[in-house]
């Protein structure tokens, strides 16, 4: 099914007659397909924050093999439930069960939303959050204020200012959630797995939205990761981007005294702009950001009460 690209790999000065009969080193052939799934696959993982290997004791897949998932050259196996997929004239979501074929009224609601920009996208998202009384995108702009954004960009220091400042509670998210598990993050993801995690992030934030009328949330890094989660918190909150340079994030997880997990790793450097990457388009769907690089933290802080008095229309 797939092509073969030939490449002559013959080193020069050799006799041009042997060179004739020694083999060539084949080559597969980068189907777009695979290329496309490989960027998907490694987009996943930045947004959930996991490193190859991670994902590899995960998944029990080889390292290797997910590097050639993610290169392009992954199981040519899929490129046949293409073809069968192009050949009953549905797509590949569709053949695999995916939810959003699963009944004709899913599958005509997809069609509607197809090839329409991301403006038009977060409008009915809105619309039918509000249709199902799960809130749209937060239009009343509420007292709860929930900073997001990666490990580093200052969430815990500038929440806490903040939340002295505006007379609300302080909430980070990450204690809330161990306070539910009865043990640390890293042991919550070690013993009991991510979609644990994710479980008790879900069940924090609702109770914390429940709880507080008026807050400030300093919420864990990988929060966008889990679209139910954040569907809430866009909904309950006002959410503000706590944006930083890669050199910022690391340099301050480092002061914290915490070298896990990317400053562990001689590739840290280059796993925190991959997770960055990942994240932004999510991180981005707050109303509001701020850049925690830019300044010193007092006008920096000095920059968060002032965008946050506005966004509340206090004083």
């Amino acid at each position: 099914m797939s092509s073969t690209i030939l490449h002559d790999s013959q080193p020069a000065g050799i006799d041009a007659e042997v060179s004739d009969r020694a083999p060539r080193r084949v080559t597969p052939a980068r189907h777009p397909f695979l290329v496309a799934l490989g960027e998907r696959v490694r987009a996943l993982r930045a947004r959930r924050g996991l490193t190859r290997k991670a994902v590899a004791l995960a998944s029990e897949v080889s390292e290797r093999h997910l590097a050639n998932l993610e290169g392009g050259v992954g199981n040519a196996s899929v490129l046949v439930l293409l073809q069968v997929a192009q050949a009953l004239q549905c797509s590949l979501a569709e053949l695999l069960g995916d939810v959003t074929a699963s009944s004709p009224e899913w599958v005509l609601i997809r069609e509607l939303l197809e090839h329409r920009d991301e403006a038009t996208l977060q409008r009915v998202r809105a619309t039918i959050g509000e249709m199902l009384g799960t809130g749209g995108d937060n239009a009343a702009r509420s007292s709860r204020i929930a900073l997001v954004g990666l490990r580093g960009a200052g969430k815990s220091t500038l929440g806490r200012m903040l939340a002295e400042d505006l007379g609300f509670g302080f909430v980070e998210l990450s204690r809330e959630i161990e306070k539910f598990a009865g043990c640390s993050v890293a042991e919550i993801q070690s013993l009991y797995g991510m979609n644990a995690y994710r479980r008790y992030e879900r069940r924090a934030l609702e109770e914390t939205v429940q709880l507080y009328t008026e807050a400030v949330i300093a919420t864990p890094g990988g929060l966008v990761s889990e679209p139910a989660t954040f569907n809430l918190l866009l909904a309950h909150c006002t959410t503000i981007w706590l944006r930083a340079t890669p050199q910022d994030h690391m340099q301050r997880v480092i002061n914290q005294g915490d070298l896990r997990p990317m400053a562990a790793s001689a590739e840290a450097m280059g796993d925190l702009r991959t997770i960055l990457a990942g994240r932004e388009a999510f991180y981005a769907k707050a109303e509001f950001s701020l850049d925690t690089s830019a300044q010193a933290l007092q006008p920096t802080f000095v920059a968060l009460r002032n965008l946050a008095r506005e966004a509340l229309h206090l004083a």
